[in-house]
């Protein structure tokens, strides 16, 4: 029920809907007669849609998330094992084509093969299912796999958990199918915007001894005036959005035990 609310929900908030929502909004106000609340409206869903789309609004607001954990931190000795959260894979894509498809998260599973490479002792966890809200989806996890083994890391290495759909399924869930002991050390590896929903998540779902190592960086020191395409200012704005909200839910939900979980 959670994980299907926060998509509904989240449609209407994601900024680049909104804002042209609230054009829509501004534009019928005007036709029904109510002028000025219908030019206040668009004034500022415009405003808001020029500074998301090509100013630095949308790096200021993901280098906070970024710069939480620290990046490729120092580590005393080698992981007992490696988990890699889902979102590397474009899952439609991938069955479309019958070739791996990779979307915007693709370093978490390079960042995941390197480390599994450079300590050749640990174990891999892959954390990914079917997040799509219909159910004929393979996870993607079962679909990482196959790409993971062309790397050369086989099945005797792999752990697969194909369950989960989010962030708290993922920590609780890998949980359970790894059943982690005391004393052991894991390296955490997602996305650097949402590494400390992450942290958090996998805090509360019990894990100790979890590393983060961030992966993924979006934020750039643009200028003021800095982005010549539209699409990546209002992606990027929606990417950092989306991060915020999910931790001031995942706090009041109880996903979490800090609304901006920090090392």
């Amino acid at each position: 029920m959670f994980y299907a609310l926060s998509k509904i929900i989240f449609f209407f908030l994601r900024p680049s809907n909104a804002l042209i929502f609230g054009l829509l909004l501004g534009w019928v106000l005007r036709r029904l007669g109510r002028v000025k609340s219908g030019t206040t409206i668009l004034a500022v869903s415009f405003a808001l849609l020029l500074a998301a789309s090509f100013t630095a609004l949308p790096s200021l607001l993901v280098e906070p998330l970024e710069t939480r954990f620290p990046a490729s931190p120092e580590l005393s000795g080698p992981p007992t094992g490696i988990i890699v959260l889902g979102g590397a894979l474009d899952t439609l894509g991938t069955l479309q084509w019958g070739a791996p498809q990779f979307g915007d998260g693709a370093e978490r599973l390079m960042a995941g093969v390197h480390l599994a490479r450079r300590f050749p002792e640990a174990r891999l966890v892959y954390a990914g299912g079917n997040v799509g809200l219909a159910d004929e989806m393979p996870a993607e996890a079962e679909l990482a796999a196959r790409v993971l083994e062309d790397f050369g890391i086989g099945p005797a290495r792999l752990t697969l958990e194909t369950r989960s759909r989010n962030t708290w399924e993922n920590a609780a869930n890998a949980y359970d199918v790894v059943q982690p002991q005391p004393g052991e050390t894991w390296l955490l590896v997602t996305s650097a915007f949402h590494m400390p929903r992450a942290m958090g998540t996998f805090r509360a779902a019990g894990w100790t001894g979890v590393t983060a190592w961030p992966v993924d960086f979006r934020s750039v020191d643009a200028p003021v005036l800095g982005r010549q395409f539209a699409s990546e200012g209002l992606f990027l704005t929606d990417l950092a959005v989306k991060e915020w909200l999910g931790l001031v839910a995942y706090r009041f939900a109880g996903y979490t035990g800090a609304l901006f979980p920090a090392p």
